[in-house]
């Protein structure tokens, strides 16, 4: 049985891009192992699960009832009640990483988790499945090769959370919730990930996000594979990052 290892900051990710790729992953029979920094479960973003504090934009914004129902499936299988420490993590023991996103300030120290870096890096030297999506894109694009000491995504093509999406939330939402949707109010992600790429032209948008992807309609939805690396945008992409994950560790058989 294939091990895919899940590191979750302790408060903030996002629902959709936790529950959804998991379950699918847990469906087709593989173990997947949590891990958060202290060993205790994680938190998701209580207000995009819930849609509190969103008013009319609830609909737009927050998680979708088929996420919602996924994460409450989640929170009570074992293995999310259960969690490893980051420090614990041992790379050789796992086929692929998964780095979900979540844009609330309470992901920084997932996102800058100098040991989560170095593991992401051993992952891509051994050439095994590396997923991100949204925030978990800078995670990656933060992690250095000691060798190079380039970005192990310095040559990859790659998506991520596209500067129209951030910006919109942002001024959707700034006045009575200020920062919540800028994690780094100084750079946005498309900025963050691009500036570590050899290249502008390795950054690529897509079509425009206007709607969310579905278990029985991938249309919607964008993923981008280089090798061993599979990056997606948001939770609209959700479904096709996790079908690209499977679709990838079956051909790894």
């Amino acid at each position: 049985m294939k091990k895919i290892l899940v590191p979750l900051p302790s408060q903030g990710s996002d629902p959709s891009e936790v529950a959804i790729p998991c379950l699918a992953l847990f469906e087709k029979g593989y173990d997947v192992v949590f891990a958060t920094p202290d060993g205790r479960m994680a938190v998701v973003d209580q207000r995009m699960l819930t849609g509190k504090g969103l008013g009319l934009l609830k609909s737009s914004l927050a998680a979708r009832t088929d996420a919602v129902n996924a994460c409450l499936t989640l929170q009570a299988h074992s293995a999310f009640i259960n969690p490893i420490k980051y420090q614990n993590i041992n790379s050789e023991q796992f086929d692929g990483i998964y780095l979900p996103g979540g844009h609330d300030k309470t992901v920084k120290p997932y996102l800058e988790s100098e040991l989560l870096q170095q593991i992401i890096v051993e992952f891509f030297q051994a050439k095994k499945m590396v997923a991100a999506v949204c925030h978990g894109v800078v995670l990656v694009s933060r992690s250095i090769n000691p060798s190079t000491k380039k970005s192990v995504i310095h040559d990859f093509k790659t998506t991520a959370l596209l500067n129209r999406q951030e910006k919109l939330a942002y001024q959707l939402t700034r006045w009575w919730l200020g920062e919540y949707y800028l994690t780094y109010p100084n750079i946005t992600v498309e900025d963050e990930v691009t500036s570590a790429l050899a290249s502008p032209t390795l950054f690529f948008k897509g079509p425009l996000p206007l709607f969310r992807d579905s278990k029985t309609n991938l249309s919607a939805g964008f993923v981008v594979k280089d090798r061993n690396y599979l990056s997606a945008r948001w939770p609209g992409d959700i479904y096709n990052l996790s079908s690209a994950m499977i679709k990838f560790l079956n051909e790894e058989d």
